[in-house]
């Protein structure tokens, strides 16, 4: 580390003196006041010039940049927490991931795939509540998560749209409310919507998770 000793009349002037010897500026140097001087009788006698001891700061050592860790799409790591779920029940099954909008659909395919289905879907059901909850964590945005298996999500639809027109028909022709079993809320959508246009009946849920249910009501 170079460094200077340099005088003047004042302070000011020894460090200025110091800098353009040194060729830096004040910001880039490290300055030690050795005398601060003495004014004589008339600016002349029994004068003492200030000292000071000026040295080129040490830069700071370059910080590496830290390598910025790419963050992990929700996507994969959504996929990647269904797997470990579905690896529990011990089956050989892939999964695999549909965006579409904000809406991400996991497709589960492979052998033993009732055993992730359950009855009337309440394990698949389970699969994707959890698959929801874990996505608010990861996405900042909002994405609606379906999980599915070999269709069975279309296959289900069909099935609760023939019901709710069955039993629509009942409510309709005895004039008595129809309550419907507890299902997940979008299922329960299923129902409300494919009987909305009906002007025979109208549809209401009632109770309170996860036991809320559908009711066919006759007008």
């Amino acid at each position: 580390m170079r460094q200077i000793t340099a005088t003047g009349q004042t302070v000011d002037e020894a460090v200025q003196s110091a800098l353009r010897q040194l060729n830096i500026t004040e910001d880039q140097a490290k300055i030690e006041v050795i005398d601060e001087g003495k004014k004589g009788l008339l600016g002349l006698f029994g004068s003492k010039p200030a000292i000071v001891k000026v040295a080129k700061a040490q830069e700071p050592e370059e910080v590496p940049e830290k390598e910025v860790e790419t963050e992990e799409d929700p996507v994969e790591k959504i996929q990647t927490y269904v797997k470990k779920i579905i690896a529990e029940f011990q089956v050989d099954v892939n999964v695999k991931a549909e965006v579409e909008q904000n809406v991400v659909t996991l497709q589960l395919t492979g052998e033993k795939i009732a055993l992730l289905i359950g009855k009337r879907g309440q394990t698949l059901n389970a699969i994707q509540y959890l698959a929801q909850l874990a996505m608010h964590q990861y996405a900042d945005k909002y994405y609606t998560v379906v999980v599915d298996a070999e269709g069975y999500r279309e296959r289900r639809q069909e099935t609760l749209i023939s019901l709710a027109e069955r039993l629509a028909d009942r409510a309709s022709q005895t004039k008595r409310d129809v309550k419907i079993e507890p299902m997940p809320s979008f299922e329960r959508k299923v129902i409300h919507t494919a009987l909305q246009k009906r002007k025979d009946v109208e549809t209401d849920s009632q109770g309170t998770e996860p036991n809320r249910y559908v009711v066919i009501k006759p007008k």
